[in-house]
């Protein structure tokens, strides 16, 4: 049976970082445990909950924030030791609140993500991965990307130290001290990694991962090769991966698995007898979700999902009925601590509205003050630009700690905003004069009152690159904003890839000249997204991308003094032999070459035909739609017509969705086909600017063959 889960808000801390709440282990058996949270404030606070009061533990002094929380102890004893990251340091802390551990590690970076297993300690800072034992350094690893978290399979079952990297990359890699056993390829950015079970599963070698597109995967780390059991796609685009733990909500005596989501969402999957996971309860929430754990808080014997936000609320689901069967003894006892809680909040607000007063006061008389300096209220805000290779747009994700009043959004290159059904701001857009002050995009998204959490979609347009601005303003007072940039790259709609179709005919353009590495990979950086700011480790690296509008893909090799770019698409060769020629050659005298396989350009057509070919056909049964009505409403059925027009009338509105979801698509695929005409004869020296029209004339009479036959023609 589905689990019936009710929501109860238990406490309030500040803005919290992913991973940074844990639930203390119980005294006894289905006993409400403690939990204890670290903010971006730098306060650790553990409670627990008594008479549906929440009750301080303990509470630390504000520092530097708090980026991670785990739990440690001696192995196979409870794991009752918290342990902090802030900055470079670890702290540590008994379960009364007593601090034991103070450890500098002297990191250059902060520290991004910990794991504790006894006495051995893992970290990771953005680019660094440092493992000590009792405080002292033993390996030593730099990563190539990011390194978004870091876990060690458990050394009590395996007698064996084997640290694992969630690396930006889309890759894992496997460490054995400080070189890499093995990498595994992954579907998407891992951004969180947790033992299956909490143990690593039977073979204590199970290791879960979750991607910051919503992906899913279990895979078992054996000491020679990775062997993957499942995976699971994030069909419902639903938001990235924070958190997973291991708990029995369900109660069948199987662990289920628990994810928590960027966009709120909670998930709980179950297992099937093929030991597949099947979702079995979600539930949204209005903020991203950045921890989650199972246990035991609100009350003895009802087991619960506590979940912590990224504005700092621990909020429970638990099993506990809300409304509960009673004789007349217990309705009055529950009426009379029903009666307790209302008056206990009645005063809390009285004493928070008289606070509000103060303070507002305090502000007035210092701002007036003659020696009063600006006090600009600060408040955080969370936010995440990624490109989504389903539909080939960007998501921009901004969560503030507060309501947002409304988000102002400046670009100064060409970009399409698209529809997004979460999204429930009023969108006005504003005239813009794109000649005399570089604005092509001015939009103002006006939130309803209680809106922490936006969601915009954005599509680029390749070879148009510059900065996206995104004016931030909440509800507090006095009105304050803070901007956002977002660089908009010249082959913006590029993702990196593990492997390219080496087969295709390819395109090739090569730079040679008195560069070094660091200056070419400056260039990549700039030209392309998913490309690490540091240059990574060796003396000549190579890439993979994607196009993901059109599958065309691209291939770069660099090194100290040479560039070598492939790609089966002429224009983005173009593109960037356009970029590189005009910021490289700033400083440094280039050589470019290039040389042009006149088969890639019918091969590109061949990509992009489906894809015209569907948005021809949906234009046409849209345009169909409202004709079709009248026939209908006149004659009073559809019997006398078509099946194909019957069935344009049963799907009207999905394809009415679905044609309204893609603005300007038929525009961007004539776009493309205009560019890779031009961009072929251009590199023969010869401008077909002039043909353009006739080019579109054939678009509009769309057949595959004619079009093929006019590129070879002219």
């Amino acid at each position: 049976m589905d689990p019936i889960l009710n929501r109860m808000d238990y406490l309030q801390v500040g803005v919290t970082s992913q991973k940074t709440m844990k639930l203390l282990p119980a005294s006894r058996h289905r006993a409400t445990q403690k939990v204890v949270i670290g903010d971006h404030d730098g306060v650790v606070i553990c409670f627990g909950m008594k008479k549906g009061e929440a009750g301080a533990v303990f509470k630390t002094l504000p520092g530097p924030k708090v980026a991670r929380l785990e739990l440690g102890g001696v192995l196979n004893t409870p794991q009752e030791k918290i342990f902090i990251a802030a900055a470079s340091e670890i702290r540590a802390f008994t379960k009364r609140g007593k601090q034991f551990l103070s450890f500098e590690t002297n990191l250059t970076e902060s520290i991004k993500a910990m794991h504790i297993s006894g006495s051995d300690l893992f970290l990771s800072a953005s680019y660094i991965y440092n493992h000590y034992c009792d405080c002292k350094d033993q390996h030593y690893y730099l990563s190539g990307d990011k390194i978004n978290d870091v876990i060690c399979l458990p050394v009590e079952r395996l007698s064996r130290i084997t640290p694992v990297l969630a690396c930006q990359d889309r890759v894992l890699r496997v460490l054995q001290g400080s070189d890499v056993m093995y990498e595994i390829e992954v579907p998407g950015p891992p951004t969180v990694l947790a033992l299956h079970n909490g143990n690593g599963g039977d073979s204590g070698e199970d290791l879960l991962f979750g991607t910051s597109d919503g992906k899913l995967g279990l895979i078992q780390i054996t000491t020679s090769k990775p062997i993957h059991k499942w995976e699971i796609q994030n069909e419902k685009k639903r938001g990235g991966i924070l958190c997973i733990d291991s708990f029995d909500i369900v109660g069948d005596g199987v662990k289920d698995l628990l994810v928590g989501r960027d966009d709120g969402m909670v998930e709980v999957y179950s297992f099937d007898n093929a030991n597949e996971p099947v979702l079995r309860f979600d539930q949204m929430l209005s903020e991203s979700v950045t921890s989650i754990q199972g246990g035991c808080v609100g009350k003895d014997s009802y087991d619960e999902i506590v979940v912590s936000t990224y504005s700092g609320w621990v909020t429970g689901l638990t099993t506990e009925p809300i409304h509960k069967e009673s004789g007349p003894g217990e309705e009055l006892k529950f009426n009379q601590e029903m009666q307790n809680k209302i008056s206990s909040l009645r005063n809390e607000l009285e004493h928070l509205q008289y606070k509000v007063l103060q303070e507002r006061e305090n502000y007035q008389q210092s701002s007036q003050s003659s020696k009063a300096k600006s006090t600009v209220p600060s408040f955080g805000i969370n936010d995440k630009f990624t490109l989504n290779k389903d539909d080939a747009s960007y998501s921009l994700i901004l969560e503030v700690q507060t309501a947002i009043d409304n988000v102002l959004i400046q670009s100064d290159v060409p970009i399409d905003l698209l529809d997004v059904d979460k999204n429930s701001a009023v969108v006005s857009f504003s005239s813009c004069d794109s000649e005399s002050n570089d604005n092509f995009l001015l939009a103002t998204y006006r939130c309803q009152a209680d809106t922490t959490r936006l969601e915009l979609k954005i599509r680029s347009i390749e070879g148009q690159y510059g900065t996206l601005q995104a004016y931030v303003t909440p509800r507090i007072q006095p009105k304050t904003c803070q901007v956002r940039q977002y660089h908009i790259k010249p082959l913006s709609l590029h993702q990196r890839t593990h492997f390219i179709d080496h087969d295709r005919p390819m395109n090739t353009l090569t730079l040679t000249g008195q560069f070094s590495f660091a200056e070419v990979h400056s260039w990549v950086v700039f030209c392309l997204p998913e490309v690490p700011e540091k240059p990574p480790a060796g003396e000549c690296v190579t890439f993979y991308f994607q196009n993901t509008f059109l599958d065309t893909q691209l291939e770069s090799i660099y090194r100290k003094g040479e560039g070598v770019f492939k790609s089966d698409n002429i224009s983005t060769i173009s593109i960037l032999k356009d970029v590189l020629s005009k910021e490289a050659t700033k400083k440094i005298n280039l050589n470019i070459s290039y040389e042009i396989n006149e088969v890639s350009v019918q091969h590109t057509l061949k990509l992009i035909h489906p894809k015209l070919e569907y948005q021809l056909l949906l234009a046409k049964k849209v345009q169909l739609i409202d004709a079709l009505k009248e026939l209908q409403i006149h004659e009073g059925n559809m019997n006398f017509l078509i099946p194909e027009y019957r069935c344009i009338l049963e799907e009207a509105d999905h394809l009415q969705e679905e044609y309204k979801k893609q603005p300007a698509h038929l525009e961007r695929l004539y776009g493309m086909i205009t560019d890779l005409f031009i961009d072929k004869f251009k590199f023969k020296g010869t401008n077909v600017k002039t043909k353009v029209p006739l080019l579109l004339e054939i678009l509009d009479s769309y057949d595959q063959n004619a079009l093929i036959s006019f590129f070879d023609a002219a």
